[in-house]
């Protein structure tokens, strides 16, 4: 049995004072927002005690999909690779961005050049890329793309597109069990800023080649849809915040994957566990098939 955990938009607290010139254009309206709310949701103690109940559990392997930072402030990088290291070693955890990580255009490649080594490919690619660890098959896709202000979209683009059916068949080819990595929900109806742009493209994809399952966050809430495929239905499934107090939409928390089995009759056992008082607990189990 391989145990993978997932937990997913940290927004590492606290945001460092950036000084006045990086505030120019869309960093001024994310820091406002910083100070007005999201520095009440966000809290460093709530967020060290996930990740301590979350390697309580030994999970073999951790995702991340994104979100490890705020206005991508040239001082936020840093302090998130270390924080990342305290999940474990890069190749123990995989790692996709989310639109804070690359929220300028100055930064759009800062994820890469800060973060790289826990999103590449066993070939050493970068997006999408493909590592093998035991029977699964993590493949990372980046929606990471910078936007307007009071935008949070993501696209995956053209070349990942392009590359993502080649994975998805040697994977499945070698029998192994096929997890999608991305920051956003690949659904078709959602709010127009802070959509996937070309979901439907996506969609489409992993409707004709299947995979057995895909992990995302910015929603900041446990959310499950099902896409129909070829094969069999496709669970996408997406957690709160990493770091999310009880004043948020919904309260820290991850999920832990328990896989076993064989292609065509994987045996899932899906456990989530949140923050509810002042302790982490279970608040849900499930089991599927695929």
């Amino acid at each position: 049995m391989f145990t993978l955990a997932h937990l997913s938009d940290p927004h590492l607290p606290p945001l460092p004072w950036p000084g006045v010139l990086p505030l120019l254009g869309k960093r001024a309206l994310g820091y406002l927002n910083w100070k007005r709310q999201r520095e009440r949701i966000h809290r460093r103690d709530i967020l060290d005690r996930i990740v301590a109940d979350m390697q309580a559990h030994a999970p073999n392997h951790t995702a991340c999909t994104g979100d490890l930072i705020n206005i991508s402030l040239p001082n936020e990088y840093g302090p998130a690779a270390a924080w990342l290291g305290t999940l474990g070693a890069a190749r123990d955890v995989s790692l996709v961005p989310g639109n804070h990580d690359a929220y300028v255009p100055a930064f759009a490649d800062a994820p890469v050049k800060y973060w790289g080594d826990y999103s590449r490919g066993d070939d050493g690619a970068s997006f999408p890329f493909l590592r093998k660890r035991g029977q699964l098959a993590l493949i990372g896709v980046s929606s990471a793309v910078p936007t307007a202000p009071l935008m949070a979209s993501g696209r995956v683009g053209a070349a990942q597109l392009a590359r993502l059916p080649e994975l998805l068949s040697q994977a499945e080819g070698e029998g192994l069990f096929r997890v999608v990595l991305i920051h956003h929900p690949p659904r078709r109806k959602t709010g127009h800023h802070k959509r996937l742009l070309d979901a439907n493209e996506l969609r489409a994809l992993l409707a004709q080649h299947g995979a057995e399952l895909v992990l995302h966050g910015h929603d900041h809430i446990n959310s499950v849809e099902v896409l129909d495929t070829l094969r069999r239905p496709l669970q996408m499934i997406g957690v709160p915040s990493a770091s999310a107090s009880e004043v948020s939409e919904e309260a820290a928390g991850y999920n832990l994957y328990r896989i076993d089995g064989e292609p065509g009759r994987w045996n899932v056992e899906a456990i989530s566990r949140g923050l509810r008082g002042t302790t982490i607990v279970e608040t849900g189990r499930k089991t599927f098939i695929v």
